[in-house]
């Protein structure tokens, strides 16, 4: 649909074949340079399937692409900036095919949180049954197999979409206007106002960062070009909004609390699960200092800390803590035997 688009697939791509590759030309035997899919798909679309699929020397390309809209390559010689202003359409599958509705989205799809909030809008497409859309859909597969195919036909010609989508990527440039950008702070204001916790301020999550006002910009100024206005309205920003609330934050919501909580897109991690961490910590400390130059269990610990805490303590978290306090010199973990030296020097 859309001119200059280009598909991909998330396993057959590398680094070069995203971006660039220096080779040398048969004829001339000079290095020159090819253009990869990002590049390729400069003022168009990229499609990556299978994205999850794809290696993470590959996805690390996609940070300055998709952040500052160019690829910069250094190899052979030839150092260049290259354009890249291309959106990014992916798709991925969840861990083992089937989403987890009490996990995350970053521990569902396993993606890194920096990449994964770089996109403006992230969908979970949930394959829920439905008895009319199933019959439908099952219909129009059937359908394709008939001699004459008989399939739903789009409201809308193929030829015409697309030259609709062209002339609107060409000469439509909308501007914000005052009622507009005034919107867009109100919008984001209250956003931000709504990861605002009681209790003095304890418990607050980020339910929007400036990422996120960027993002409504963007999908304001893109509905705009869609009436072929070039003027973005408070309609457009409103619409934004609610293709917000019902995508991206509906994917950043804490299944623990169920508040939204963008640190879970932009960190990997809820506000909760940092806070029951720096909690653990600081109880662990306080035991470590009463049993300083002993020698404890990991399950003596862990049982010690469900005590003290009155909640259940993971053993991944309780290890990461661990961890963190034998590089600072704390103690001395054995991960093969299960136990924990406390060096005498632990000190509150």
């Amino acid at each position: 649909l859309s001119p200059g688009g280009v598909y991909t697939s998330g396993k057959g791509s590398s680094a070069v074949g995203l971006t660039a590759s220096v080779v040398r030309d048969p004829e001339t035997r000079e290095l020159v340079m090819e253009s990869g899919a990002l590049v390729l798909s400069d003022l168009g679309i990229c499609c990556i399937d299978e994205f999850d699929k794809m290696s993470g020397t590959t996805r690390a390309i996609l940070h300055e692409a998709m952040e500052q809209q160019t690829v910069s390559i250094a190899k052979a010689g030839i150092i260049a900036t290259l354009n890249a202003r291309t959106s990014i359409l992916a798709s991925a599958n969840p861990v083992e095919s089937r989403y987890n509705p009490s996990l995350s989205v970053v521990e569902n799809i396993q993606l890194p949180p920096t990449l994964l909030s770089r996109f403006d809008l992230i969908y979970l497409i949930l394959d829920a049954p439905n008895v009319d859309n199933d019959r439908m859909l099952g219909q129009h597969l059937v359908g394709l197999y008939y001699e004459t195919p008989n399939v739903v036909e789009p409201p809308l010609d193929h030829g015409l979409l697309r030259d609709y989508i062209a002339y609107a990527r060409e000469n439509i440039h909308p501007e914000l206007s005052d009622l507009a950008s005034r919107e867009l702070i109100s919008a984001y204001i209250e956003m931000r106002r709504g990861g605002s916790g009681g209790n003095g301020g304890r418990g607050r999550t980020i339910s929007a960062t400036p990422r996120q006002l960027e993002s409504l910009i963007r999908l304001s100024e893109s509905l705009a070009r869609m009436r072929f206005s070039r003027v973005v309205t408070r309609t457009d920003v409103r619409e934004a909004v609610r293709l917000m609330k019902v995508a991206t934050q509906a994917a950043a919501t804490d299944p623990r609390t169920g508040r939204i909580d963008m640190d879970m897109i932009t960190t990997g991690r809820s506000t909760l699960e940092r806070e029951l961490e720096e909690n653990l910590g600081a109880s662990l400390k306080e035991l470590l200092i009463e049993r300083r130059g002993n020698r404890m269990s990991v399950s003596e610990i862990r049982r010690t800390m469900e005590e003290l805490l009155n909640t259940q303590v993971q053993q991944e978290d309780l290890t990461e803590v661990l961890r963190m306090f034998e590089a600072d010199g704390l103690v001395q973990y054995s991960e093969r035997s299960q136990t924990v030296f406390v060096r005498a020097g632990v000190v509150g």
